[in-house]
């Protein structure tokens, strides 16, 4: 895949699923009447609104922000949890096809956010550029 089609795709999915998480995390915090009814109808209680909102607000902006890829590995985690449990749930309540599809193509975009995501963005890029460097001076500080 050539890097502009690559960065595209990164930012359209990412896009997609930060508007997703972030719209429903203010949602579920402003305590939208449709929000409180669908986690009652799934069994949790309320106050599990305001975590779930609270931390899909964080969660996005873990995103979106620059640096900090340990932090985005655990809000792609988070994320794909979360939409993951709500499929798992939607389905077990016997709720309608289309919100077990929903949570799980959001699941699925996060998937490939994080897969996308640019060398920058990732741990294993912050593992080459500062550990290696250390690693040969600690050897040359052996050698001599």
């Amino acid at each position: 895949m050539k890097a502009t089609t690559k960065s595209i795709t990164y930012w359209m999915t990412t896009g997609i699923v930060v508007f997703a998480m972030f719209s429903g995390g203010i949602a579920e915090l402003a305590h939208r009447p449709e929000t409180i009814n669908g986690m009652r109808q799934l069994g949790y209680p309320v106050y599990f609104v305001m975590i779930l909102g609270f931390w899909k607000l964080l969660g996005s902006l873990a995103l979106v922000m620059p640096r900090f890829p340990r932090l985005k590995e655990w809000a792609y985690a988070g994320i794909f949890f979360n939409m993951t449990g709500a499929a798992v749930s939607h389905f077990v309540c016997q709720d309608a096809a289309w919100h077990v599809a929903v949570t799980l193509g959001l699941a699925a975009l996060a998937v490939g956010s994080w897969a996308l995501r640019p060398a920058s963005r990732t741990l294993g890029r912050e593992r080459e550029t500062h550990s290696e460097p250390q690693r040969v001076d600690h050897l040359r500080a052996v050698a001599a």
